[in-house]
């Protein structure tokens, strides 16, 4: 181990567990104004823990709001004690959030909803840029051929089922307008998250355009998917209306390629 990579393991370690070992190679700042080791490492780890409640918030912006500040920073100190970050870019700090809140605060289970929603846009927006095929690509296929095809979707699409008006509440947020206050559903609404080019965007989804992406993404070909749409609606209609849903995929950028199985 060098020297380098031990000192800044101990560093580490002392971040994240308050682990002492690192003292001895932390100096004080002498007679003249002195600053003992114990005052250098808490302004250290105070920046620290601030940066992390900083990172926390820019992933989270709509929890942050539904709880409020003082409530935020208190959650965040209580995450990070639960899952320090490990990584080395503070963008993955906020992965396990939604579990988090699920198993801390249940009694408003709105917020770990609103984190899945929002890590969904987070991981939607920084997804790998894929070209996305085309509807020529797609009739360039024989009919014949049809009902074996499968298709690849892009890396920043998600699908959610949430019971909260969450995209409501996060988009009366995001836009500044009256607050709202969080209503459970019915029944759980199916969501859509994807990026087109430079912009995420989200919609919700009739009950059997979820069941259709959902088999699709999970390899499922268009024999299946027509086969199992009649569940809502007659065989007669089926393939129309799988054929509608890919040409939606395809204007929405959502698929990146077709095979035959």
């Amino acid at each position: 181990m060098s020297e380098l990579y031990r000192l800044q393991k101990n560093m580490i370690d002392w971040l994240i567990s308050k682990d002492e070992k690192v003292k001895p190679d932390i100096v004080d700042t002498g007679e003249v104004n002195k600053v003992s080791v114990d005052q250098r490492l808490a302004v250290y780890g105070n920046a620290y823990g601030y940066r992390l409640i900083d990172a926390l918030s820019e992933n989270y912006p709509s929890v942050h709001t539904l709880l409020g500040d003082e409530a935020f920073y208190e959650m965040t100190y209580a995450y990070m004690s639960v899952h320090p970050s490990h990584h080395f870019s503070l963008r993955y700090f906020g992965h396990k959030l939604e579990d988090f809140l699920r198993d801390n605060y249940s009694d408003a289970p709105v917020l770990a909803e609103m984190a899945r929603f929002e890590w969904a846009l987070r991981n939607g927006f920084d997804a790998e840029d894929l070209p996305v095929i085309t509807l020529d690509e797609l009739q360039e296929v024989p009919v014949d051929h049809w009902g074996e095809l499968q298709f690849g979707f892009h890396p920043s699409v998600a699908r959610l089922d949430l019971e909260w008006n969450v995209p409501q509440l996060w988009s009366a947020i995001e836009e500044e307008k009256e607050p709202m206050p969080p209503e459970k559903q019915e029944y759980p609404i199916p969501w859509l998250v994807w990026r087109n080019e430079l912009l995420t965007y989200y919609r919700s989804l009739e009950v059997d355009e979820a069941w259709a992406l959902d088999r699709a993404m999970n390899g499922g070909n268009f024999a299946g998917l027509c086969e199992g749409v009649c569940e809502w609606i007659d065989v007669e209609h089926a393939p129309a209306r799988v054929a509608g849903f890919l040409t939606q995929w395809i204007s929405d950028k959502l698929l990146v390629g077709i095979c035959i199985d």
